[in-house]
């Protein structure tokens, strides 16, 4: 068998889709994407495609290293991104061609199904207690949202209070059983980070995600210091070895590689199984469509470390299109009692709608994340 094509597809609400097909027919999908930077994306991965074409698609481990290794410049949320995508690809097509599912070649399931959060609110943590109680109404045992607005790096105490009184509210709303994210989005500096750890302590929370941002992860010790709440963070590191100083700093209970930025299911699997030496847990972060919720479940089914698995069906970001609009077989997804059961079909076990990705792929998107500012006029982490 033999690449024989790759083509992309820009899709709402801001997703980036693949199909890498073969010449035995057999085609595979991938999500190569970086929120706000599709069409460079894009790029890479038809940069990469030259490599591709004519290649054994059963040989991921060594187009992995090919493509990671072989342009010399490395690693990054663009490049690692594109890899992403086409490893999730070419494992579809082992699957599909094998007649199994990714999970079976991986060495098999530990289990059937792994426990899910939803979001409950967007960027503005106001109102959510509502939202909370509704999202618990339809059966999911953990629920996530954005912890606080703007936050200098030394700030007021009223805006610790706000960001305390908005989870204290949704506590009070779903009952002291129910597992509570908090994103700090990387929105909040150690000085800070500090003060909200601690005051967020009577509330029980699951975890705190990205207390500081990842750059700054010699602060996690003092924030830890501050809190026994678990810590998680990953989604914007890109690789095993941007990992493995965390892990190796032992600060964070939680690692959430994004399976469509941290080198898709390939090294996502090692990524995992680092975290398992170090008794640390495993979350993908995954606010994007089905292929990567799909790629997801795959690692989640053969993790040992594994506990929840974040997903966007109904997430604020997804205007005008949601992740079982590209798929026909949208009972793969089976949610229940808070829980979604593990894809069973060969390769990712999607079935993508290619008439309507086409489609849909006319109107595109050129999705950017907001642009903030501190009252004084300066930049504010979004």
């Amino acid at each position: 068998m033999k690449i024989t094509k790759l083509t992309t597809y820009i899709v709402p609400p801001r997703w980036l889709f693949l199909k890498i097909e073969t010449d035995e027919g057999i085609v595979g999908w991938g999500e190569p994407v970086v929120e706000g930077r599709a069409l460079t994306v894009q790029a890479a991965v038809h940069e990469l495609e030259d490599y591709l074409i004519g290649k054994d698609p059963f040989l991921i481990e060594d187009h992995w290293n090919v493509m990671y290794r072989g342009g010399f410049y490395r690693g990054g949320a663009i490049h690692m991104s594109a890899i992403s995508g086409i490893d999730q690809a070419l494992w579809d097509i082992k699957g599909k061609a094998l007649g199994q599912p990714v999970h079976s070649l991986l060495g098999g399931q530990v289990r059937d199904k792994i426990k899910v959060y939803s979001w409950i609110g967007g960027d503005r943590p106001s109102d959510v207690a509502n939202n909370a109680k509704d999202v618990v109404a339809r059966g999911f045992k953990a629920i996530k949202l954005n912890g606080c607005e703007e936050m200098q790096i030394v700030d007021t105490y009223d805006k610790v209070e706000k960001a305390v009184e908005t989870i204290a509210t949704i506590r009070e709303a779903i009952g002291p059983y129910i597992g509570i994210g908090v994103d700090f989005h990387g929105r909040v500096h150690k000085p800070m980070a500090k003060v909200l750890a601690k005051e967020l302590e009577p509330y029980k929370l699951l975890f705190i995600e990205e207390p500081v941002l990842s750059e700054n992860y010699e602060a996690l010790k003092e924030i830890a210091n501050h809190s026994s709440t678990p810590i998680a963070l990953g989604e914007r590191l890109y690789s095993r070895w941007d990992f493995k100083r965390i892990l190796s700093e032992g600060y964070v209970d939680i690692l959430q590689p994004d399976l469509s930025h941290a080198g898709g299911i390939t090294e996502c699997r090692k990524i995992a199984t680092m975290a398992e030496a170090y008794d640390v847990a495993l979350a993908p972060h995954c606010p994007l469509g089905p292929i990567a919720l799909a790629a997801c479940l795959q690692v989640d089914a053969v993790s040992y470390n594994a506990f929840i698995q974040e997903q966007s069906l109904g997430i604020h970001y997804n205007k005008g299109n949601d992740i079982l609009d590209y798929i026909s077989n949208k009972e793969v997804f089976h949610y229940a009692d808070g829980f979604v059961s593990i894809p069973q079909g060969p390769g990712l076990g999607v079935e993508v709608n290619e008439e309507y990705v086409i489609e849909r792929a006319k109107e595109g998107h050129r999705w950017r994340n907001p642009i903030w500012r501190h009252s004084d006029g300066s930049f504010a982490e979004w």
